[in-house]
């Protein structure tokens, strides 16, 4: 049978990302997708951090840079600042390092090995101009640059309601995707178990012949109507708990280019900024820190203003489903699962997935077992190198100042790929041939700044005299560069505001 008529449950950044890579592939194969969006359920919007890799997808649908940036309340990213996730004692009060977006060592060949052998910057100032860019608090392009190019690698901090509403115009003017509105009462199965027809509270009965699930942690078709067991990693990644708040800034106050993750006891706060707000939520462990107490420190961090905002604290079930296709259903979003929000991996694990069902959307119904398997498969793999990646910031960090940071480094919580990677990086640089497979969410590049930003112990190679001079000459060139980008590019806020007035050049 071929597959006609698709249906998307669920709107918010999930459900709009998948309209748009399904309208897009879809436009003009006879397929017609309608997004059924619940009016009384609102988006969560405490992701609102991205990874680079979404210029090409916001480029790929047709939305202009200019015009989403100034409907979404949208600021550039370049890095990741972890603050206080190592030994004070042994490191610094304020220590801190950048996981940038610019790949290191740009100039030449790599330079972890002159990094360890004891040289006295961090290794993300030493391999990258762009530490500096972003401590002096300044934009990763001109307004003269084109709309998506970029000076220094960047992705954006954003309104979450408000992109949702952007990617939903552009999926229903440029895709031709259906929208209704209406809550999802009942969910019929065929005799096969595979999903027949929805019930809708307005509508009655609707039938498609193929479903995506972007009802969030719902996961109403997935989890509940297909019955997809969850996959729990709980055990390996402790956090469980977060108290998100937004907190309003002056129109003139810095905007940092990059999202601030500072640790405390059991866990961490995220602060991201936009234009006029900071998103704002400290993540836990409910078995490591009490509910009052997190909120007691939320409330410190915010100087004691805390009583003067709403906030709320959000449950966190961490793992993913044990299937992400099944029958004739496949979960994005947080119907898939969910894990905290420590490198922006919700919305890339959504734009990955739903690009990925775009470029090998089923045509007919024989096709679906092939190709769920192989999807099954490649996401699998994808949010397992996502909870590696993650819970290699806790097992690194030499913080022994509570049982939380002391149970991370427990080697029955660390993933066995990740143990295997760290024995093999404490006597070799990381490679790009460690990572073997094409489908690797975080590239070597991602590693070696929060390894070395972590000061992992990688054993440091013999490097002969002439090997090091060739590096110092190429570290004295990134240096070179980074002064004279500090005095080229804009102030994060002053390139913003111009973007707002005259917009960006288009491509």
């Amino acid at each position: 049978m071929n597959i006609q008529k698709v249906a998307i449950i669920g709107g918010g950044t999930a459900g709009w990302l998948a309209a748009n890579h399904l309208g897009k592939a879809l436009l003009d194969k006879n397929v017609s997708i309608t997004l059924i969006e619940s009016p009384d359920i609102p988006t969560i919007g405490v992701g609102e951090g991205t990874v680079p890799a979404i210029r090409k997808t916001l480029q790929s649908f047709g939305i202009s840079e200019t015009e989403f940036i100034k409907r979404c309340d949208v600021t550039f990213k370049q890095s990741i600042k972890f603050q206080n996730w190592l030994d004070k004692h042994i490191h610094g009060s304020n220590n801190y390092y950048h996981h940038l977006f610019d790949p290191p060592s740009p100039m030449g060949d790599d330079l972890s090995d002159f990094w360890l052998q004891g040289s006295t910057k961090t290794y993300a100032d030493l391999v990258s101009s762009q530490h500096a860019v972003c401590e002096a608090n300044l934009a990763p392009k001109l307004i003269t640059t084109p709309e998506y190019q970029a000076i220094q690698g960047y992705a954006y901090h954003l309104n979450a309601a408000k992109f949702a509403l952007l990617l939903a115009d552009n999926a229903r003017q440029k895709f031709a995707v259906n929208h209704i509105k209406a809550n999802v009462v009942a969910t019929k199965l065929h005799l096969d178990g595979s999903i027949d027809s929805l019930i809708l509270d307005n509508m009655g009965q609707q039938k498609f012949d193929f479903y995506i699930d972007c009802s969030g942690f719902e996961s109403i078709l997935l989890a509940k109507a297909l019955k997809v067991p969850f996959v729990d990693k709980s055990q390996q990644l402790l956090v469980n708990k977060a108290i998100v708040v937004q907190v309003p800034t002056e129109p003139d106050a810095i905007i940092p280019p990059y999202t601030r993750a500072t640790a405390h006891q059991a866990g961490w706060i995220w602060d991201i900024a936009l234009s006029s707000r900071r998103g704002i939520g400290l993540v836990y462990s409910n078995a490591h820190l009490q509910d009052e107490q997190a909120e007691q420190k939320l409330n410190r961090y915010l100087d004691g203003r805390l009583s003067e905002y709403s906030y709320r604290t959000i449950p966190m079930h961490v793992g993913y489903r044990k299937q992400f296709w099944a029958k004739n259903c496949v979960a994005l979003g947080l119907a898939q699962g969910f894990l905290e929000p420590i490198e922006a991996t919700s919305i890339m694990l959504t734009d990955f997935a739903a690009g990925y069902l775009a470029n090998r959307f089923p045509t007919n119904t024989e096709q679906m077992a092939g190709l769920s398997e192989r999807f099954n498969q490649t996401m699998t793999y994808a949010w397992e190198r996502v909870v590696e990646f993650a819970k290699m910031h806790y097992c690194l960090s030499d913080r022994s100042d509570s049982a939380f940071w002391i149970d991370n480094r427990d080697s029955k919580t660390i993933p066995e790929g990740l143990h295997n990677k760290l024995a093999l990086w404490k006597e070799y640089v990381p490679m790009s041939e460690d990572l073997f497979s094409k489908f690797e969410v975080f590239n070597v590049e991602n590693y070696l700044y929060v390894l070395y930003g972590m000061k992992y112990g990688t054993k440091a190679p013999h490097t002969n005299a002439k090997s090091l001079a060739e590096a110092q000459k190429h570290a004295n060139k990134i240096e070179q560069r980074a002064q004279l980008l500090c005095k080229q590019l804009p102030s994060h806020r002053e390139l913003l505001q111009k973007i707002h007035q005259f917009g960006l050049q288009k491509v």
